[in-house]
């Protein structure tokens, strides 16, 4: 099903029959790679990897953050999906921060007001799929922590860019700053207090990092500051098996975590693009580029109108996945003129009349494949680069800021209430065939992760590339990350003068961003090929990452 005749502006992929683990840095696929060899389960490898990019990838990923998992394979009765979310402090009311402005703050300890939930979905993955004793999960983590690890090209430009944010917790600028001026690419960054809250955590379990020492030290620390966070609220935390949602698309079925994620616009996109002839457009076509992003704006109107906690507002997703509405609802996309931005309404109301609000966001993409055929898709992220840019203590830990995407507007769906999931735009996705998986695959990148995710699925299944082929194919992204408010269709510069002409003249507020923009996020991901044994895997030349086989 690949396409020799694509796009090779790079390196092939990864082809391996034993195993194989795909994450945004080298260092986290060889940590992943090496508990397969070991006797580990995917789970086991997904848990090494994710533990290494929090020491590695600080700004994207960390213990003070939020993950999903998607699981299928022998032993799973279809997939599984883990919500390793975690829900706003007890303290945490829109009167609490309305004293503040009338915006939850992005940066700081009150952006602090969520609990981290992706060290218990840890716990939860590795109970039910885990092989390896748990301690042995973090050796590498805790070797790079306190013995140090190079500078990676992603972390070195984020520390420039976010400087006069590290500045301003001391904890933040000891850790990352330590000669005052940002360490560059092969600097060795050396983080004595994550290593030993990772050898807390290793010897004594998930929980400790919820009912141990940790929770004390980074409530009481930020507690002091703001943060409406208490060691209640992390020892009440638990993360939970959910059921997945999924929809079809050319005789695949896609797979994806329920809200709070936005999961369900990723399948919205699907569903609308299945009632095109989008082979006949061409890869990389105006026409191409047009369609995708009009039907991302269409399933954005419904995501806005209704992502949140589904515990607190009934989410009428089965109207919205159904085939008949993308129907009704394709009759909105011109082929020929661009919808406005901001003007699309959603197909199904709510009736409050609030205002939406778009989303940001820094994350890990990160995928893995044992011998056995279990297969993981998981992500986790801490936000915004550098989450809320605190360390709760002397834990080394960084918190992340998701809850402040929470609105302080009452009508809002994703209004600020105690003990309330936020938003989340992090959607680890797979494609099953026949109920076996035949992809794990997903992106790092806040809005931008179902345009991605929708870019390569089209490139593999209606244009025939391989996993590296779609990863690196030219990208763009339709609306805002990172905390932009632009409404902007930015384009990578590969995709070409012409192309950009057309997609203006049809109504795109099109502007061209770098060849290899890493505002369009890092991509990774693993086919695995029944038929032939093999697996098949890539990962994104935008990141500092690999897929590596054994």
């Amino acid at each position: 099903m690949s396409n020799p005749n694509g796009p090779r502006t790079g390196r092939p992929p990864t082809y391996a029959p034993r195993g194989m683990v795909s994450t945004p840095h080298t260092l986290a696929s060889s940590a992943g790679l090496d508990a397969l060899a070991g006797g580990g389960s995917a789970v086991d490898a997904a848990i090494a990897a994710n533990a290494v990019l929090a020491v590695v990838y600080p700004h994207m990923a960390g213990l003070g953050g939020d993950g999903f998992w998607l699981i299928a394979g022998p032993g799973t009765d279809g997939v599984q999906a883990l919500n390793a979310s975690g829900p706003a402090a007890r303290a945490a009311t829109i009167q609490r921060y309305r004293q503040h402005g009338t915006e939850i703050p992005a940066r700081g300890p009150l952006a602090a007001l969520t609990v981290p939930g992706a060290v218990d979905g840890w716990r939860l993955a590795h109970e039910r799929h885990g092989r390896l004793n748990w301690a042995e999960l973090f050796d590498a983590a805790i070797s790079y922590a306190r013995h140090g690890a190079p500078v990676s090209r992603s972390l070195a430009d984020w520390l420039v860019t976010d400087l006069p944010i590290l500045r301003q917790d001391p904890q933040m600028a000891k850790t990352f700053l330590p000669a005052t001026d940002p360490q560059r690419d092969g600097a060795v960054l050396i983080q004595d207090d994550l290593a030993r809250s990772l050898e807390e955590l290793a010897t004594e379990g998930a929980r400790a990092f919820y009912e141990g020492s940790i929770a004390e030290r980074i409530t009481a620390d930020l507690g002091l500051r703001g943060s409406p966070l208490r060691r209640e609220d992390f020892a009440a935390y638990r993360a939970g098996w959910v059921q997945p949602i999924s929809t079809t698309y050319r005789g695949y079925e896609v797979v994806q975590l329920p809200p709070n994620t936005q999961g369900f616009a990723a399948l919205q996109i699907l569903n609308l693009l299945e009632g095109f002839d989008v082979a006949s457009w061409g890869e990389g076509t105006a026409d191409y580029y047009h369609h995708i992003v009009e039907a991302v704006k269409v399933a954005f109107a419904d995501r806005d109108e209704w992502l949140t906690d589904p515990d607190f507002v009934d989410i009428p997703l089965d109207l919205l996945l159904d085939k008949g509405y993308a129907d009704r609802r394709r009759d909105l996309i011109d082929p020929r003129r661009a919808l406005e931005p901001g003007t699309v309404e959603p197909g199904v109301r709510r009736g409050d009349g609030a205002a939406r609000r778009q989303h940001g966001g820094d994350t890990v993409y990160f995928t893995a494949v044992d011998a056995d055929g279990m297969v993981v898709s998981s992500i986790q992220s801490i936000y915004h680069d550098f989450g809320a840019a605190v360390i709760g203590g002397d834990t080394g830990i960084i918190l992340q800021n998701r809850g402040s995407s929470f609105s302080l507007d009452d009508r809002h769906p994703n209004r600020l209430e105690p003990g309330k999931r936020s938003s989340h735009t992090i959607i680890p996705a797979m494609l099953l065939d026949g109920g076996q998986p035949v992809l794990a695959f997903g992106s790092m990148g806040g809005e931008g992760q179902p345009q991605t995710q929708a870019a390569m699925l089209t490139r593999i299944i209606d244009f025939g590339y391989d996993v590296q082929q779609a990863i690196e194919s030219p990208r763009w992204l339709m609306g805002r990350t990172w905390g932009t408010t632009s409404s902007d269709l930015r384009l990578e510069s590969r995709i070409g003068d012409q192309v950009a002409r057309e997609l203006t003249r049809r109504g795109h507020p099109v502007r061209t961003d770098a060849a290899w923009s890493g505002s369009m996020g890092h991509a990774q991901a693993i086919r695995i090929h029944h038929d032939r044994g093999l697996l098949e895997g890539g990962a994104d030349p935008r990141g500092d990452g690999a897929a590596h086989g054994r």
